[in-house]
């Protein structure tokens, strides 16, 4: 209590005593006198927008206990009939937009608004709602948003601001357009928001709830819990809410592995991220760095061939990538030559995986004994949102990682040491929810970028719609054609999943191109064959007819199986010719589509919007600059590819190889290892093996747009005619 001068008043008929300046609530509270509310909390300033806690205090209208000070004399009644007739009718008001049960009510059973509702009698609301509800907003990893549950007690705009000072959140609109908004009205994944956790905290209803996701504790054996307090010691934590901390600290425990122990295996899907906080670890790629060739020749009616490993030095393919460096899921890349790197205390690995739940890009091995924190991603999500450990990565990326990173690009190889040194502290590293557009076509160019992690979708608009152009990952790069040629963009960029990029601005770039005179003519080479690509792919898009095989995805396509039905018995010649050219693997399916009397079997398509490319942990699936889908030495066999081909048009291929024993120098084993295959038309000979097979003449490989469109012409022609 304050030293100063007190003052008396009566509420509810019992004299008190208090400190001037408080308000009528407190005088209450202070005296055990309850006054229900919404809007206030002690730790926060009081405002007043809820009303609820109104009291009447003989003067014209009632007032809110929360904001009005105590006077002299003053006689406060805070139950009688008409106060809480009033306050009745301030609750049904709420509850008329207030979705019930909201998520907390669910969760919980502790929404203080519903809780109000019930004391009140009060099942339903006899006002009208308003006609168009508000919506959720999902993309927050670690905070569901419901605005339909919101009240507008601004609690969680005042925790934000006054608390925890981020002022991230505000109002917005006017009237009953009013709502709460993130920075300037974006999604909150997409926000400054730290994911503090204080809104959720103050949040009286299911407006701001912890997010449950599938997994909530991770149960890996061995693992120890972390208390909160030794939550609360880590500087990755520091400032944010006690109570949210403890909601999540189920998804996050300590891990202990001894020397040799395999921490995380290439190809296994997981969906933790790991902190190392004592001792290093080893990360390789124990998969075979080579690819499937098929070799053989052709005799007779069919010829035998076989698939086999082969190194990128034995077999050199047309349009192959001469990178030198293996993109995977940890703050550094690995050496094409000798896929080996350590990592140390304070390194971040399996981001993506815990994130967008892709497989294990490498495997880790403790390399001395090691102690790490295993999370959860919306424990990691709340991390990577910490200004102190954004700051750390940040550090540790420009410092170790930088120059690897844009070594690891061709094209960028000549970099010297001084220039990238004069990088570090220059660059941006930016990180985008699904979903978020990165730039957009038609925006001035004014960076360049580097993807770090995940995927970006880059689409040009026309008027026939959006147009995919490229799927890139760690490692590629965008934003130099409008760069260049000192021009606005020409496509527009965006985070298919949880995407980081490195931010060079136009000036570094300038700068770069005008240092190393050969850099340039290499992105403008690479601009060159990217502008005449889309070029033409847009001009066949747009010089066929779009019909029925439009909605069968067969537009997709650049190369189709057709098998004419008139012609084919069904003798599975081609299907057989397929798997003896393939050990025994077959590549194609005498099932598909239809379309009039053809079936498109089942065999690659070479897709213009090519989903197989979609998340493989390491970059090993790419197009050639004819856009045919390649697969690189270093495909770790995950099957991700196979998964995401919505056709069924790719396959994994067993070999035989032999790999080190752990622990035992020296010593080798024969294990099964898969490698991804699709169709590659049988490139070495004259034409496919099923097309050579088929004894029928019903087994033809075609160009779609050119094939389908004189059908539909010829379509076209006989309905006029008749």
């Amino acid at each position: 209590m304050s030293a100063g001068p007190m003052i008396d008043l009566t509420v509810d008929g019992k004299k008190v005593s208090v400190p001037a300046g408080t308000s009528v609530f407190d005088a209450a509270r202070l005296n055990n006198i309850a006054i229900p509310t919404l809007c206030h909390q002690q730790n926060e300033k009081p405002v007043g927008v809820c009303r609820v806690c109104v009291v009447d205090v003989g003067a014209r209208v009632f007032t809110a206990s929360c904001v009005r000070p105590a006077e002299p004399g003053m006689v406060v009644s805070t139950n009688s009939e008409r106060v809480k007739q009033a306050r009745k009718t301030l609750v049904e008001l709420l509850m008329t937009d207030h979705v019930s049960p909201c998520a907390r009510e669910r969760q919980s059973g502790d929404c203080e608004l519903e809780a109000l509702a019930k004391q009140n009698n009060l099942a339903h609301s006899r006002f009208a709602p308003q006609a168009t509800r508000r919506g959720v907003d999902d993309s927050s990893m670690s905070i569901g948003v419901d605005f339909d549950a919101c009240i507008l007690c601004d609690r969680c705009i005042r925790g934000c601001d006054e608390i925890r000072e981020n002022f991230v959140l505000g109002r917005m609109g006017k009237g009953e357009t009013t709502r709460i908004a993130f920075d300037n009205n974006v999604p909150m994944g997409e926000s400054s928001c730290v994911s503090c956790g204080e809104c959720m905290v103050s949040c009286p209803t299911g407006a701001l709830t912890n997010k449950v996701i599938n997994q909530t504790a991770i149960a890996a054996p061995g693992s120890e819990p972390v208390s909160l307090e030794e939550l609360n010691e880590l500087p990755f934590f520091e400032g944010v809410s006690g109570t949210f901390l403890s909601l999540n600290r189920n998804a996050v425990v300590r891990r202990r592995f001894k020397r040799g122990e395999v921490i995380c295996r290439e190809g296994e899907y997981g969906s933790t991220a790991f902190y190392i906080l004592e001792g290093e670890a080893r990360v390789s790629i124990a998969s075979p760095i080579a690819h499937v060739k098929t070799k053989g020749a052709v005799k007779r009616f069919l010829g035998k061939l076989s698939s086999r490993l082969t190194q990128r030095q034995s077999d050199v393919r047309d349009d192959e990538t001469d990178q030198h460096w293996i993109h995977i899921d940890a703050p550094m890349d690995l050496s094409y030559e000798n896929p080996v790197a350590t990592l140390k205390a304070g390194d971040l690995f399996g981001e993506m995986t815990c994130m967008s739940l892709y497989p294990r890009s490498a495997t880790v091995r403790a390399e001395t004994d090691c102690t790490m924190l295993e999370l959860l991603r919306n424990v990691l999500d709340i991390m990577q949102r910490n200004k102190n450990f954004r700051a750390q990565l940040d550090h540790s990326y420009r410092q170790r990682a930088l120059d690897s990173h844009l070594r690891a690009v061709p094209i960028f190889a000549e970099l010297t040491d001084e220039f990238i040194a004069g990088l570090r502290d220059k660059v941006e590293l930016l990180r985008f929810s699904p979903g978020q557009v990165i730039c957009r076509q038609g925006d001035h160019a004014d960076s360049f970028y580097l993807v770090r992690i995940g995927f970006v979708k880059v689409s040009q608009t026309h008027l026939g719609g959006d147009m995919v152009l490229a799927y890139l990952s760690r490692g590629d790069y965008f934003g130099e054609t409008g760069l260049l040629n000192g021009d606005v963009r020409t496509a527009t960029c965006s985070a298919l999943d949880h995407v980081e990029v490195v931010r060079i601005s136009a000036a570094d770039f300038a700068e770069m191109n005008r240092q190393f005179p050969e850099v340039r003519h290499q992105l403008e080479l690479v601009e060159r064959e990217r502008t005449q690509m889309n070029r033409e792919r847009l001009t066949a898009l747009s010089s066929t007819p779009l019909d029925s095989f439009l909605k069968q995805g067969l537009m997709e396509a650049q190369s189709l199986l057709l098998l004419d039905l008139d012609s084919c018995t069904r003798c599975d010649a081609c299907v057989r010719a397929c798997a003896d050219a393939h050990d025994g693997v077959t590549r194609l399916v005498r099932e598909g589509l239809r379309f009039d009397h053809y079936l498109v079997a089942t065999s690659c398509r070479q897709c213009l919007d090519p989903l197989c490319m979609v998340g493989c942990p390491v970059g090993s699936i790419r197009r050639r600059n004819s856009l045919e889908v390649i697969i690189e030495d270093w495909c770790i066999g995950c099957g991700l590819c196979a998964d995401n081909c919505p056709y069924g048009n790719i396959n994994m291929h067993p070999f035989n190889v032999f790999a080190d024993v752990p622990g035992s120098s020296g010593k080798k084993k024969a294990v099964v290892k898969q490698k991804a295959t699709s169709c590659d038309l049988c490139s070495e000979f004259a034409e496919p093996s099923c097309v050579y097979a088929c004894p029928h003449d019903a087994a033809h490989r075609v160009n779609p747009r050119q094939f389908f469109a004189g059908l539909l012409q010829q379509s076209a022609d006989k309905s006029l005619k008749d």
